[in-house]
């Protein structure tokens, strides 16, 4: 692997080590994995957690969201303040940030502590993730170089909530919850000290940042998530609901009216000019939407239905990144030969299947008919599209917007994922609402008079009639998580055109392509 013209520029904020590029990727691919892993990690350690701080079940969903809010809602601010401020420096302090929340959370003995450092950890990684990105587009020349390290790069995207969900079981089960965040400190500690001595300072682009557009953004987002969150507890009617809907709606038109005017917005809406790069954007929001569900509800399925402990539950897991690194490697390989439209249109097809599969889900399902099956062919089919999806982004984009289309690619993705995962929680509290009022009816006129006496204590129904409730719920909400995926391949057949100079870009024969 050749060095990095970057690195080798002798300059102020220029590595103080020459000649390491597997290292500096090495750095920048283990910020992108704690980033991503943290928004899974703490799923497997909720019940602790509920114990511990006297979390509401209600208030406990914001456990994870406060993190993806943040995280998404902010994406785009975090890549304009690495083009603006340089993007060594603006990944460092997104780092260090989120090694402190993460602290701060371990030690949290309240459950606003917790909340506030997890929504803090959303901001460092909104800082530091798009940073990451674009730094590979600085350090790594255009070309199979390049394209290795996007590799990399997207294998570690895709495989880390599997990852999360696999190492918040073996910490919970042989230290305690507060692992899953302590864990973080070292990793943060060590990529900070090395970060200065790999990876050289980009070049830094006058300019100021767009405060109402990152305000409006994200407050709509969030808006709109906590909409669906909302409506999934208390029902669509529910004035909050309502409320919660038309302010999302205000706030991203005002947001695309502030963009359209601004001199230098965070998101240059030339950036869907092109149709390859906004058809992108739609499959990546479609599948992240699918992917956050399928990992939420298998998660519920494998845990409360067939009584795996949590690090069996990880465990579990670890088939689905297998199969999402297989897919990386093949796109990888031959995607400058075939272009990126096949690995969207096979990619896409694979989810699909594989969340139609899940779709049949019931008590009776064991985990290799009813998971491990489908999420082979999930995992498959994303590993297919991340590396193409990461590639077609931005290619063709100048270096003084690669911080705002990498964090663009980063928003779909988080955004996608929150914006899915409510969706789906919504229909999923539909479908358990009606498949409990049946279930109680065959409980009360199958159960004894004990067990009558403790559902009555408790309003919770016992196994197997519970599990009947939970399965019901999981097969609707992938329903729609097929819709998504079928969303995903009509856009990868219709929108996505392959042109010769994208091969030629991908293959290394050809400079860099004009913005557009």
């Amino acid at each position: 692997m050749t060095t990095s013209p970057l690195i080798k520029d002798q300059k102020p904020g220029a590595a103080r080590r020459e000649g390491h590029p597997g290292i500096a990727l090495t750095v920048i691919a283990a910020c992108q994995l704690m980033v991503v892993l943290d928004a899974t990690i703490v799923n497997i350690a909720l019940p602790h957690i509920q114990d511990a701080l006297k979390f509401s079940t209600t208030d406990l969903t914001w456990v994870v969201s406060a993190y993806t809010l943040t995280f998404g809602g902010l994406l785009l601010l975090g890549g304009r303040a690495g083009d603006i401020l340089g993007r060594r420096r603006v990944f460092m302090t997104g780092i260090l940030l989120f090694t402190l929340a993460s602290l701060l959370g371990g030690l949290a003995q309240e459950p606003w502590q917790l909340l506030a450092a997890r929504a803090l950890q959303g901001v460092g990684g909104a800082i530091a993730s798009p940073t990451s990105l674009a730094l590979i587009t600085t350090t790594f020349p255009e070309g199979p170089e390049r394209n290795r390290a996007f590799g990399v790069f997207a294998a570690v995207s895709a495989g880390g909530g599997a990852i999360g969900l696999l190492a918040g079981g073996m910490l919970t089960e042989w230290l305690d919850w507060r692992w899953v965040l302590f864990v973080n400190i070292p990793i943060g500690v060590l990529i900070a000290v090395l970060a200065p001595m790999y990876i050289s300072e980009s070049e830094r682009h006058p300019g100021r940042f767009d405060i109402a557009g990152a305000l409006t953004s994200t407050a709509g987002m969030a808006s709109l998530v906590y909409g669906f969150i909302r409506a999934a507890e208390e029902g669509w009617r529910d004035s909050l609901t309502i409320g919660s809907f038309v302010a999302a709606v205000v706030l991203l038109l005002a947001f695309g009216f502030v963009e359209s005017r601004a001199k230098e917005p965070i998101t240059p809406l030339r950036m869907f000019s092109d149709r390859n790069r906004s058809g992108t954007y739609v499959i990546m929001l479609s599948l992240a939407a699918a992917m956050f569900g399928m990992f939420f509800f298998i998660v519920l399925f494998v845990q409360n239905v067939l009584r795996y402990t949590p690090i069996e539950a990880g465990l579990a897991f670890l088939p689905v990144t297998v199969a999402i690194v297989t897919g990386a490697g093949l796109s990888q390989r031959f995607l400058p030969v075939l272009g990126p439209k096949p690995f969207m249109l096979v990619g896409s097809t694979f989810v699909a299947l594989g969340l139609t599969w899940q779709t049949f889900i019931s008590p009776d399902s064991s985990y290799v008919g009813g998971v491990l099956g489908p999420m082979l062919l999930f995992g498959f089919g994303m590993g297919l599209n991340f590396v193409t999806l990461t590639l077609t982004a931005v290619s063709g984009v100048g270096p003084h917007e690669a911080g705002a289309a990498s964090g663009l690619l980063n928003v779909t993705q988080q955004v996608g994922g929150s914006l899915g995962l409510s969706i789906l929680t919504t229909v999923f509290g539909a479908a358990s609402r009606d498949e409990a009022e049946k279930q109680v009816q065959l409980f009360m006129a199958q159960a004894t008079a004990e067990q009558k006496a403790e559902f009555a204590r408790s309003q919770q129904l016992p196994a197997p009639w519970s599990h009947e409730v939970l399965a019901q719920g999981i097969s609707t909400a992938f329903v729609p998580a097929v819709a998504m995926a079928v969303l995903a391949l009509v856009t990868a057949a219709l929108v996505i055109r392959v042109r010769k100079s994208d091969l030629d870009a991908l293959s290394g024969t050809a400079g860099p392509a004009a913005g557009g």
